[in-house]
């Protein structure tokens, strides 16, 4: 019988990410499928609230606890998740791509003498096997397979499962993991604040601003100025995620005015990100195959162009306004100052 076993990380406040509990969706349903043994371990200064937000997923709660495993780091997370792997005995270990987990599960494969498969879009049973999905070719093809060796983990991207909901109060089995000795102490966070963070994962709308918000208008002189407030001023009102068209970002290296809160971080397409948002604006942006490929995932998509013939009105998007995107925005932002 496969034992499966949903691997999280506390956040900051105690509780489980999104993602998580995607990812939990996930494994209880590889669990199920497989008719097997589900078990769930949990790393973080205090485990108890987070194992209690997911108590309904009816199976066989571990903890690693205490301050050394609160913040992240290879170390300490590697040596908590090697102990509950190996005090729930799995063979199939299910776990979210988080930042920390991509970090440190691939060595916990090297110690466990598993295999390690990470940014999976997809696990479920085929055949009484599992079988997982992953996208390949700049997410243009997905790809399905399974592996014979054990344990096996998987990290799941987020966005694949709707959240596990579902609270109960449960008993914590706590695990003692043996830390090495530790060479990198943390003595704290330095982080932006909320409304300097432009690139929003969880955000309900992407706004992509392209090259066409540093030409020259309709007086002969571009506003980059102009144009840094009236997108500022809509991510503030808005706290949309803010995506940019390669072409722009690539202006820096030309010699030309740029929007300066815009880098290579933000590029949308090919050889860029391929966010998922449930809507998007595209302004200034002609909406050509290698910059659209990576609104895959967007819903619903809307766009706003000057030019009725552009990229996005070949069927790339649901509504396109063929207007100045500066009138347009700066009647949006006036609209959302009440």
């Amino acid at each position: 019988m496969s034992k499966i076993l949903f691997l999280a990380h506390t956040e900051a406040d105690g509780s489980l990410h999104k993602a998580a509990r995607e990812a939990l969706t996930g494994a209880k349903a590889l669990a199920e499928g497989l008719g097997g043994e589900f078990a769930v371990g949990i790393i973080g200064a205090d485990v108890q609230a987070a194992a209690d937000s997911i108590g309904g997923c009816n199976g066989a709660f571990f903890g690693v606890s205490g301050e050394e495993f609160a913040a992240p780091r290879y170390a300490s997370d590697l040596a908590a998740a090697e102990a509950i792997a190996k005090a729930a005995g799995a063979d199939i270990i299910v776990a979210p791509a988080s930042y920390r987990f991509s970090r440190a599960l691939p060595g916990l494969a090297v110690r466990l003498q598993g295999r390690v498969d990470t940014h999976l879009s997809g696990i479920e049973v085929r055949d009484g096997k599992p079988v997982a999905s992953r996208w390949y070719y700049r997410q243009r093809m997905e790809g399905s397979f399974t592996r014979e060796e054990r344990p096996w983990i998987v990290t799941l991207d987020p966005g694949c499962f709707a959240p596990f909901e579902g609270e109960a109060s449960v008993e914590v089995q706590a695990v003692d993991a043996a830390l090495p000795a530790m060479r990198t102490k943390v003595v704290g966070i330095q982080a932006p604040s909320e409304d300097e963070q432009t690139i929003r994962p969880d955000a309900s709308v992407l706004f992509v601003a392209g090259a066409g918000w540093t030409k020259k208008q309709g007086d002969g002189a571009t506003h980059v100025d102009v144009a840094e407030q009236v997108i500022l001023g809509f991510l503030g009102r808005t706290k949309a995620s803010l995506g940019s068209s390669k072409s722009l970002v690539d202006l820096s290296g030309e010699g030309q005015d740029v929007i300066s809160f815009l880098t290579h971080m933000h590029q949308v397409g090919q050889t860029g990100a391929t966010p998922r948002h449930p809507k998007g604006l595209a302004t200034c942006c002609h909406g050509e195959e290698p910059h659209v490929v990576g609104w895959r995932f967007i819903n619903e998509r809307r766009a706003i162009n000057t030019d009725a013939s552009c990229g996005w009105a070949q069927g790339k998007c649901d509504v396109l306004y063929v207007a100045d995107a500066f009138e347009v925005m700066q009647a949006v932002n006036e609209l959302l100052n009440g």
